[in-house]
C-alpha cells in the first residue's frame, strides 16, 4: 500500500488572522515535511468563488510544489475538469510535468457547484460529456505530432501540435467520481480512479471489483492504480486525535455542503457530525495501521491511500507532527 496526504485547500477559517501568502507558505512548508517524512504523494484540491480563500490555481501550485521537492508523486484530486480549456490545461499540466521530471498525476472530476458552472459559462448537464471528451483530447495534445481529435465541445483545428510535451509523452489520469457511469468511464479511460470519502469499505470494494471485472472482459491492458480518500489524523490517543483534527475538519465538510448545493449552510446537523466522525481515521499510530489494514484486507496491496490531514486552521506545527508519525510511524507497517 502507497500512502499519501492533503489535500491542500488554502482555506482561511474566520478567525484566522493570516493572510493569504502564509496559508500558501503553509502548503509549500507542509510539502516539503511530507517528503522527508517519506510518504508516496501530496495533493491539492479545487473550487471557485469561495470567501474562504478555497485554492482555485491547481497547476501553478503544483508547480510550485514540484519545485520544492524530489521523487514525491504530486497531483490533483481534483481538478474540475469540464471548467478547463482543454489546450490550456494540456499545457500546464504538461510544464508541471516537466518541472517534476515526471511526478504529476492529474486527478479530474466532472464538479459539482451551479455558481461555478455558470461563472464559468459551462452547461452544469453537460459536465459528464465534457470530462469524457476531455480524457482523449489531453491524450492527442501530449502525444507527438498534431492533436488528431475532433472535440464534440472545442473548435480546435487537428492539426495543431500541442507543447510542451509530457516527460513520458502522457500524464497518468486518475478519475473521481462514485456512480457507476463515473467508475465505468475511469477503468476504460483513466490510469486511476479514486473513491471518495463518503463510501463504505465496502462500496469501494464493490467499484473496484467493477472496475478490474471491465478492465479484464474489454481486454484492457496497462498500470491501473486505486486511490482511496479518508480524512483523518495520528495522534497520542484517539481522543485526543480527534479533538485535534475535529473543528477544521467539520468546518471543510461544512464547506463542501454549501459546494455541492449552492446553498448556504450556517451548521452541520448533529446526526450529519457523528457520520463524519464514524467515517474519518483518527487516532494512535497502531489504530490508524489497524483501520488502514481493513482497507489493505478488501482490496489488496496494491492501492494508493490518500490520508487526508489537511484540516483548515489546525496549524502548521500540528500538521507537520502528524505527517511525520504518517510517514514514521504509520507508513512502514503498510509496506
Amino acid at each position: 500500500m502507497q500512502l499519501g496526504t492533503g489535500l491542500f485547500t488554502a482555506q482561511r477559517r474566520p478567525e484566522d488572522d493570516r493572510e493569504m501568502s502564509e496559508l500558501y507558505d503553509e502548503v509549500l512548508t507542509l510539502t516539503r515535511e511530507i517528503e522527508a517524512a517519506g510518504l508516496d504523494s501530496a495533493w491539492v484540491s479545487e473550487h471557485h468563488f469561495a470567501d474562504d480563500g478555497y485554492l482555485s490555481a491547481t497547476m501553478p501550485t503544483l508547480g510550485a510544489m514540484a519545485a520544492e521537492t524530489d521523487a514525491l508523486e504530486i497531483g490533483s484530486c481534483v481538478a474540475l475538469g469540464p471548467l478547463y480549456d482543454p489546450i490550456r490545461l494540456a499545457e500546464d499540466a504538461a510544464t508541471v510535468d516537466l518541472l517534476s521530471d515526471g511526478r504529476l498525476t492529474l486527478g479530474l472530476a466532472i464538479g459539482s457547484n451551479p455558481q461555478e458552472f455558470d461563472v464559468f459559462g459551462v452547461p452544469r448537464d453537460e459536465r459528464a460529456q465534457r470530462l469524457a471528451d476531455l480524457v482523449p483530447f489531453l491524450r492527442g495534445a501530449w502525444s507527438e505530432g498534431d492533436l488528431e481529435y475532433d472535440s464534440e465541445f472545442h473548435d480546435v483545428p487537428t492539426d495543431v501540435s500541442v507543447t510542451p510535451k509530457p516527460v513520458d509523452e502522457t500524464v497518468p489520469v486518475m478519475l473521481g467520481g462514485a456512480a457507476k457511469p463515473a467508475v465505468r468511464r475511469a477503468a476504460r479511460t483513466a490510469e486511476g480512479w479514486c473513491a471518495p470519502s463518503s463510501l463504505s469499505i465496502e462500496g469501494v470494494r464493490k467499484r473496484v471489483e467493477d472496475i478490474r471485472n471491465v478492465r479484464e472482459q474489454e481486454g484492457l491492458e496497462g498500470d491501473f492504480t486505486i486511490y482511496v480518500l479518508q480524512h483523518g489524523w495520528v495522534g497520542d490517543s484517539r481522543e485526543e486525535a480527534w479533538e485535534t483534527m475535529r473543528e477544521g475538519y467539520l468546518y471543510i465538510q461544512r464547506r463542501y455542503a454549501e459546494i455541492f448545493s449552492g446553498e448556504p449552510v450556517e451548521e452541520l446537523e448533529a446526526e450529519r457530525k457523528q457520520e463524519l466522525k464514524d467515517q474519518a481515521i483518527f487516532g494512535t499510530p497502531e489504530q490508524v495501521v489497524e483501520e488502514l489494514n481493513e482497507y489493505r484486507e478488501a482490496l489488496g496491496d496494491d492501492i494508493h491511500f490518500i490520508f487526508r490531514t489537511y484540516h483548515p486552521g489546525v496549524g502548521t506545527e500540528e500538521m507537520v507532527e502528524c505527517v511525520h508519525r504518517l510517514g514514521e510511524e504509520v507508513a512502514p507497517e503498510l509496506r
